[in-house]
């Protein structure tokens, strides 16, 4: 099974960035499904952005498209989510999760990620 650390999560003010970090110790690109979901209290668990690594292809959530950033790095078994222009409706435990497959479409990109592996999860609170 593959171990997934994420961190980078902490307090900011409305505006403010903040870079996640999703580290695997076993991590193979080959038909690896990589996602970051975040749950908010009191809310269902949502995607924010999910890559394939077999074409390369991100897709984001309407509401972070534009702010956020997915990004991967191969040679440190690490993919990363920069988000920018943090709004107090970003307040969430932000996990990533790694799957296998070849997905067609953001749903099924989240899907296949979410049916593997999970980290522990890092918590993002952003103030007003």
């Amino acid at each position: 099974e593959v171990q997934l650390v994420e961190s980078g999560g902490g307090l900011v003010q409305a505006g403010g960035s903040l870079r996640l970090s999703c580290t695997s110790s076993a991590f193979t690109f080959d038909d690896a499904v990589i996602g970051w979901f975040r749950q908010a209290p009191g809310k269902e668990r949502e995607g924010v952005s999910c890559i394939s690594s077999s074409d390369g292809n991100t897709d984001y959530v309407r509401s972070v498209k534009g702010r956020f950033t997915m990004s991967s790095d191969n040679a440190k078994n690490t993919v990363y989510l920069q988000m920018k222009s943090l709004k107090p409706e970003d307040t969430a435990v932000y996990y990533c999760a790694v799957g296998r497959g070849r997905p067609v479409g953001a749903r099924e990109c989240w899907g296949l990620a979410g049916s593997g592996s999970w980290g522990q999860g890092t918590q993002v609170t952003v103030s007003s």
